[in-house]
């Protein structure tokens, strides 16, 4: 099983069948056609190269359109990725991979790209508490002392600090999917994966 690259939608919830409400993230999912198929003996390692989406074909460089056409595609897609597998023989170029692969119950890891928060201090970055907050404290969100004193006279490599915040690979494992809609290509995760609306995603089973 390789795996498929999809579009986030958004969040909503269902009810399972014993009534429960589940918070679901809902992901447009395929078909992802197989553009290129790595093997063990020409590139030393087993992957499927997956497409998602199409491109204007104005918009698409010569080279992209002449890799898409080597796997019978017409127009290049807008987002490739390659998906490692045991072994590349069930896979032919030109193959279409959907949401038929995953059933309900089924648990998955999804890897995105988090929302970008800009530049942000150590309150919102990564949880500090903070000066007291009463009689209006000047340095209420600052970060403290950042370094030792005289041994070692420099501030350690890593210390939590400002910075860019989100807008960086992000992986959440051991999601569920609680539900499969071949017809829409939609599949239903339980919970949050990272990314906006819109944002790509892809999902592999665990």
């Amino acid at each position: 099983m390789a795996g498929i690259i999809g579009r986030k939608l958004g969040m909503t919830q269902i009810f399972s069948d014993a009534g429960a409400v589940v918070p679901v993230t809902v992901v447009e999912a395929g078909p992802c056609p197989v553009v290129q198929i790595l093997t063990a003996d020409k590139n030393g390692y087993n992957a499927v190269q997956l497409g998602f989406g199409a491109q204007k074909p104005k918009r698409t460089p010569r080279a992209e359109l002449g890799h898409a056409k080597q796997a019978g595609l017409e127009l290049a897609p807008r987002t490739l990725r390659e998906f490692p597998v045991e072994s590349a023989e069930p896979y032919q170029l030109g193959q279409n991979l959907t949401v038929d692969q995953f059933t309900a119950g089924d648990k998955v890891k999804v890897v995105g790209t988090t929302k970008g928060r800009g530049f942000q201090g150590v309150v919102k970055r990564h949880g500090f508490g903070g000066r007291p907050g009463s009689h209006g404290h000047p340095l209420a969100r600052t970060p403290g002392s950042i370094g030792p004193g005289t041994n070692p006279s420099r501030v350690i490599k890593g210390r939590k600090m400002p910075g860019q915040m989100g807008a960086a690979k992000h992986t959440v494992p051991n999601l569920r999917v609680e539900r499969v809609d071949p017809e829409r290509n939609l599949i239903y995760i339980r919970g949050a994966v990272p990314g906006a609306r819109n944002s790509v995603v892809y999902i592999r089973k665990m």
